[in-house]
Parts: structure tokens; sequence; C-alpha cells
């Protein structure tokens, strides 16, 4: 026993450890009496007891016991909105302090969220973009992407919060030192923001937006900060005219380049979601066309990461058929092996409805691609195989 409390049953507990069996146990009871125990039962400081611990291991020092140091009071909301009212005046100091706590361990994590740390992070960046000042943005961010929570005061303060994405957009363009880990945490809150966004919101981004995202995929960044820029892009690809502006920005280009350094699981499948999206539209499939590995990192990809990504890459490869197939492109698709792949597709043990599309592609065109070896067998029949 290191920090003994008392709880309101009158049986005292070492601190972690009753905190733990709270956080753990099936039902909230006292572990002694079976009592009632809530989970977030304020448990106060058995200070007598403490005392006659630190002198026992004072005494038998010697032993080799070690001292017991004297606890930290855990963090109480009071403390926290006098943190909050500080910042405009000591605002470095009580930043720091707040990013120390939200980090030391999730009980001042949940006491920062319950008094309202997100959205003073929320009004001191938004304050920071107004005035020009970097000073605590990367301490403001990192705060507000940990103690985020879409409780319905956060979502109504950032549903149309045009400020907020204009203050994110400025701290992308901004060379902020640590470079890297400011940019990861404002994209991680973007995604966090665009979540919760309104339609008009989504309706309203222009091309600057779209320009810096297409920026910040182009630079070496972790893979957490690549999902949360293509989870915004798929978030507000459907919105008004956010498909062209994305198209417009070189978007798909960036897709293919980063695709093919080989990424992991989690963000081939985004990028793959985010393309199919993309090439629904003329201008989407031109761009991958123009590239000279858009056909086939798509084909390559089929049948090798996921069955999510089975059915983006045959979108892609089904709109493309479908829409601009000249004879260039057929060409194109039987050289690189996306025939070939799509052959695949029904010998291997793929969903039904991914056999049907892969065959309604294959029949689109076989008067061009029946010299393939791999595809007649294919052609001769209706019925699945």
């Amino acid at each position: 026993m290191k920090d003994p409390v008392t709880a309101t049953t009158g049986i005292t507990y070492d601190r972690e450890n009753i905190e733990r069996w709270l956080l753990m146990a099936k039902e909230s009871l006292c572990p002694v009496t079976k009592q009632p125990l809530p989970r977030d039962s304020d448990m106060t400081p058995n200070h007598t007891l403490r005392r006659l611990l630190q002198s026992w291991c004072t005494a038998n020092a010697i032993h080799g016991i070690d001292q017991i140091p004297t606890p930290k009071s855990p963090l109480s909301k009071t403390r926290v909105l006098k943190l909050h009212c500080n910042i405009p005046h000591l605002y470095l100091k009580s930043l720091n302090t707040l990013d120390f706590l939200v980090n030391e361990n999730d009980k001042n994590k949940k006491c920062m969220i319950e008094s309202g740390t997100a959205k003073s992070m929320i009004l001191f960046i938004i304050k920071c973009f107004k005035e020009g000042r970097t000073m605590g943005i990367e301490q403001g961010l990192r705060i507000l992407h940990i103690t985020w929570t879409p409780l319905l005061e956060n979502k109504q303060l950032l549903k149309d919060n045009v400020d907020f994405i204009e203050s994110i957009l400025w701290v992308l363009k901004c060379k902020i030192h640590p470079h890297i880990h400011v940019k990861t945490n404002a994209v991680l809150v973007l995604k966090q923001v665009i979540e919760v966004a309104g339609s008009s919101l989504l309706e309203r981004l222009n091309h600057d937006f779209f320009k810096e995202i297409a920026k910040v995929l182009r630079e070496t960044i972790p893979q957490q900060a690549i999902k949360a820029i293509l989870h915004v892009l798929i978030e507000v690809c459907p919105w008004g005219r956010d498909k062209m502006k994305i198209i417009e920005e070189g978007v798909v280009v960036e897709l293919i380049e980063l695709e093919l350094t080989f990424p992991e699981k989690g963000v081939t499948e985004l990028i793959f979601c985010l393309l199919a999206h993309l090439c629904s539209c003329a201008d989407g499939r031109a761009q991958l066309l123009k590239h000279a590995g858009g056909i086939a990192v798509a084909a390559k990809r089929t049948l090798r990461v996921s069955h999510a990504t089975d059915e983006q890459t045959l979108q892609i490869l089904g709109s493309i058929a479908r829409f601009s197939a000249t004879n260039e492109v057929l060409a194109e698709m039987l050289s690189v092996g996306a025939v070939a792949k799509l052959c695949m597709v029904l010998q291997a043990d793929s969903a039904t409805y991914l056999k049907k599309k892969a065959r309604e592609i294959l029949r689109l065109h076989s008067d061009v691609w029946n010299n393939s070896p791999c595809i007649a067998v294919y052609l001769l029949t209706r019925d699945a195989r």
C-alpha cells in the first residue's frame, strides 16, 4: 500500500488498486462490505495511515525497505478550470501544465474532458490564428486531440465554424517547430472536426483547403497522419463540388504515388476507397489514366489486400472500361495484367457479387481481349464458375 484512501463505505484501500478494481469489476461494489460503490466515487486520502506507512518504511530502511513518496493529489475540475482561466495571461505555462497532466494518466484525461478543456483549446487556437501567434500551438493541438469527444457542446461549437477550419489551414502553412509533430496533430484534429461538421461548412470548403491537404500528402509524415488526411478527403468528397476541387488539386496522382511506396494495409484501403470516389467522374479517370502506373497499381492490388480493396479496384477498372475505354486504354489494361487479374477474380474465392462484376467488365470488351489466353473460357458461359 502506497497511497491509502478511504472509500465512502469506510474501508481503506490503496488508490491504484481500488481504482483498478472499480474499472474492471462487473459490479461496482466495495470488495469488503459488498455495498454499492460508484465508479466515480471520490476517495478520501488517509493521511494518518500514510504517515504510519512512511514511518515504518523509514525505520526499516536498513532492511532494504524503500521509502514511500508522498502521493500527488488527484487532478480536480477546479484546478483544470483555473488553468483554463490563466491561458490568456500565462498561457504557455498553463498549456505546458495541461499537456503534462493529460498525458500523465487516464484519470486526468477524464477530468479534463469533463472540465471542457477541448472547448478552451478550440478557442485558444482560433485566437492564435487571428493574432498570428504560433507560441503554444503545438501543445494546444495535442491537448485538443487527446481531450476531444463529440459532446453536444463541442459539436455545436464546430458544426459551422469556418474560423476553426481556417485556423487549421493556417497551422499547416506555418513553419512551426517541430514541423512534423505540429502538422500531424493538426490533421488529426482536422479529422475530428470534419466528422462533426455540418453540410453547409463542408460544401463551402475552398480550393485553398484542398491545396494545403494535397501539400501535406506530398510530405514525409507518419502513417497515422496520412490516414487522417484520407479520412478527411473521403468524408468531404460527396459534398457540393468538393470532389472536383480534390481532383483539380492533383490528388489522384498523389494517391497513386503514395500507393507505390507500399504503405500499410489500412492506408491502402483508404487510398482505393478515395480513388473509387474520384474515378466516378471523367476528370478523375483522366488523371488516373494519365499516370503511367494508374491502371497497373489498381490491378496489382486486386486480390492482395482485402475484400474491401477488391471491391474498390473493380469499381475503378469497371468505370474505366465503361466510360474511358479507348483502344490505347484497353491495350494497356491487357498489357499491365488488369485483364488477367479480372480472370483471377473469377477463379479465386471471391464474393459472388465481385465475380459478377469482373465478368461484366470482361464481357464489355471481349472482342478486343479475346486473344488473351486467360479470358476465353470465362466468356463462353453465363454461369458463374
